[in-house]
């Protein structure tokens, strides 16, 4: 059996991906943050941080200095602000029902065949060089659908990108590239 001889930009991506791959679990990062963030505001509070801006005052019109102080959340008043602001925090997210429609959506595609179909009919009809164009093309035009582009064209252009044997990674680039323009446009 031959083996390719890869070139620097695949080493590098390959590096990225051993990297990443050795990361805790998506949910356990979360938990971690989330207890990092409690942490860090109870020893900040103790430490008298706070932050002074300009800021409009809607009534009168006119710039006005606020101070913020810290509030730690390790104590039992930040501990009842936790939760009771937790389900304000995750349906105050504008974006979320759009996601959550479309993970469910392609959940059903992938469970039915059509997303790995569609991805084929793709992968044939599109020749090698002009992969890379298609899905920023393809991001690009995701801001249609709102925020769903970043959670549903960045992994599904690491897929098409590894079907046709180019690294994911690249393809993941491409796809978040084509979404970030599209929608700062």
């Amino acid at each position: 059996m031959k083996q390719e001889k890869k070139g620097f930009f695949n080493k590098f991506l390959d590096f990225i991906e051993v990297g990443g791959n050795k990361l805790p679990h998506p949910v356990t990062l979360f938990v971690l943050f989330c207890l990092t963030i409690i942490i860090v505001s109870g020893i900040t509070e103790k430490m008298g941080v706070s932050a002074t801006y300009n800021a409009l005052n809607k009534k009168t019109g006119n710039f006005e200095e606020i101070t913020v102080t810290v509030k730690s959340l390790t104590n039992a008043a930040g501990i009842r602000y936790i939760f009771n602001s937790m389900v304000k925090n995750f349906t105050g997210f504008a974006p979320l029902g759009t996601v959550l429609v479309g993970i469910i959506g392609i959940g059903v595609c992938e469970g039915s065949g059509l997303m790995s179909s569609t991805i084929k009919k793709v992968v044939m009809g599109t020749p090698r060089r002009a992969i890379t164009a298609i899905v920023v093309f393809a991001g690009v035009m995701s801001n249609v659908a709102s925020d769903a582009g970043y959670v549903v064209l960045v992994p599904l252009g690491a897929v098409i990108f590894l079907s046709f044997g180019r690294h994911p990674l690249a393809g993941l680039a491409a796809a978040f590239a084509g979404v970030s323009g599209g929608f700062s446009a």
